[in-house]
């Protein structure tokens, strides 16, 4: 029996989410309780629509020359996709069947690490890994939970020597300080697999989502960061060596 996916929706044109132009599958279900999230509605682990990976690569394959135009391939994303990973894994190897690009856009909250995570790895060409705050009180202040599991995974994969992007949202009053960058910068500076660091501005585009749902958006008065700020937070990588756009 085919193995059912979850999935929130689909972007076929999507370009921030890994190189080149991405079909982006994002998965139902989410742990995290992010403040900033724009995905609010991906959260319920029983949302969503059911599909067949079968039924998906139709969708991706009817893309296939956009993607292989710009370099590009497919990314799953959330939600959380490793709240899927028997799923994510059977349609990460179907695409490398195919000879398309994977990227699996993550907050690494791995709960345990059954032979089913290294098949997703082993079909992964590339992780995005969002570390959301170094310091674990502010991580549960923003979003409910530890950071232990996501800084495991990153030691996972800095083992397995795999892909990896780093993505830190620059976020006032919980990320935009250089202390808090320093403290990530450090961890990640001896990682050989981490290619370069995401700096992501915070923005309030999914702000409309949490009051379509009736709840209070937790964020309201913070402000993007500046120019300025985001430069500062840009130097305290570089300065290890570390490659950090934004």
């Amino acid at each position: 029996m085919a193995t059912l996916g979850r999935i929130h929706s689909v972007e076929s044109f999507g370009t921030v989410d890994g190189p080149g132009i991405r079909f982006i599958t994002f998965m139902q279900g989410c742990l995290m309780r992010c403040q900033y999230c724009h995905n609010r509605d991906t959260w319920d682990l029983d949302g969503g629509k059911e599909i067949s990976v079968d039924e998906l690569m139709g969708q991706i394959i009817s893309y296939r020359p956009f993607l292989d135009a710009s370099n590009g391939g497919v990314t799953a994303s959330g939600g959380e996709a490793i709240l899927q990973a028997e799923f994510v894994a059977e349609l990460f190897k179907a695409c490398k069947k195919d000879g398309i690009h994977t990227c699996l856009d993550t907050n690494g909250f791995v709960r345990k690490y059954t032979p089913i995570i290294d098949e997703l790895l082993d079909n992964t060409d590339l992780v995005l890994l969002d570390i959301k705050q170094m310091n674990d009180e502010k991580h549960i202040e923003l979003t409910k939970v530890s950071n232990h599991r996501t800084l495991q995974f990153a030691e996972y994969l800095a083992n397995r020597n795999q892909a990896t992007w780093i993505r830190y949202v620059v976020v006032g009053g919980f990320t935009e300080d250089e202390a808090s960058a320093e403290l990530l910068a450090d961890f990640i500076a001896p990682m050989k697999n981490v290619e370069k660091v995401e700096l992501l501005p915070y923005h309030e585009l999914g702000k409309h989502k949490w009051e379509a749902m009736g709840e209070d958006y937790q964020l309201n008065g913070i402000s993007p960061p500046s120019r300025d700020t985001m430069e500062k937070i840009k130097a305290v990588f570089v300065a290890r060596g570390i490659n950090a756009v934004y």
